[in-house]
Formats: structure tokens, C-alpha cells, sequence
């Protein structure tokens, strides 16, 4: 879930590194598994706190195109030069899908699904697991409501 981003060595606000917010995997937080505090105009794609693995991945990256794809027409349209997860959000979307897992087996055992496949990683279940409808449905109304949950700004 973190390695490729993690090798890209993506740098965010005052150049922090994704991998150092992330703290190398035990801290991930995002917002819809979309986007990060911290690193604005910054899209990602079946990113952890997504459904992404859990589901039919064409399915999950068509949808998450499609959303972004709204979003940056959106931020064309009203002249919005930043786009950013706000961290109350982002803080409140981590806590919600680890609840969720929490119902589970995911995180019950040690699966390439926490990291335990790779030596010395340290392990988590950062997927949201409420099911792709769900998901769909919750992203759907974040678009509707003005891409509430994010911090929009014309500079």
C-alpha cells in the first residue's frame, strides 16, 4: 500500500517526506485514501484507507479517475489554485476505517494485507474494508457538498 509512494520520495509542505509523515507506516492517515494533509494538489489512487485491494481494482481506480478527474474540472471552474485534506477529516477518515477493520479478521492475523510479508515493516491495516458501494456513496457526497472535508483556496 505505501511501498511505490513510498520509493517516489514524494516531499509536501516545507519538503517533508511522505514516507516521515507516514512515519515510515505506522502513523498513515489520509482522506479517503485520496489525499493527505500536508501534501496539496496531491491525488492518489487506490491509496491506503481505500477499498482498493479489497475489491476489483479496475472497479476501485475507475472510480477514483472519475472522482478526481470531477474534482480537478471543479477546481478549474472556481479558480482554486490548492487543494488539500483538511486534518480534522483526515484524523476522523483513519479512525473511521480502523473501527471498521476493527469488526474484522484483517487485523487479526499477520497477511501481506498488514505488511507482515516484508521483513522489519511495521504492521497495520490501513484498507477501508466498508465496502466499495459505501465508499462510492461517502465520496459522492464530499463532491456534492463542495469538496467538503478538504481545504480549497485560490492560492
Amino acid at each position: 500500500m505505501t511501498g511505490s509512494l513510498f520509493k517516489m520520495d514524494i516531499r509536501g509542505r516545507d519538503g517533508q517526506a511522505l514516507k516521515d509523515k507516514w512515519d515510515n507506516g505506522t502513523q498513515i492517515k489520509t482522506y479517503l485514501g485520496l489525499a493527505t494533509t500536508g501534501f496539496p494538489n496531491m491525488f492518489m489512487i487506490t491509496g491506503p484507507e481505500s477499498p482498493s485491494v479489497l475489491s476489483n481494482m479496475p472497479v476501485s481506480i475507475e472510480q477514483h479517475v472519475e472522482w478526481i478527474g470531477d474534482c480537478i474540472e471543479y477546481l478549474h471552474d472556481n479558480n482554486i489554485a490548492v487543494f488539500e485534506a483538511d486534518q480534522e477529516s483526515e484524523d476522523n477518515w483513519s479512525k473511521h476505517c480502523r473501527e471498521v477493520a476493527e469488526s474484522t479478521l484483517y487485523v487479526k492475523t499477520e497477511s501481506w494485507y498488514t505488511g507482515a510479508n516484508i521483513k522489519g515493516k511495521p504492521q497495520g491495516f490501513p484498507i477501508y474494508v466498508g465496502g466499495v458501494g459505501n465508499y462510492r456513496e461517502i465520496c459522492d457526497e464530499v463532491a456534492i457538498k463542495g469538496y467538503e472535508g478538504f481545504v480549497l483556496s485560490e492560492d
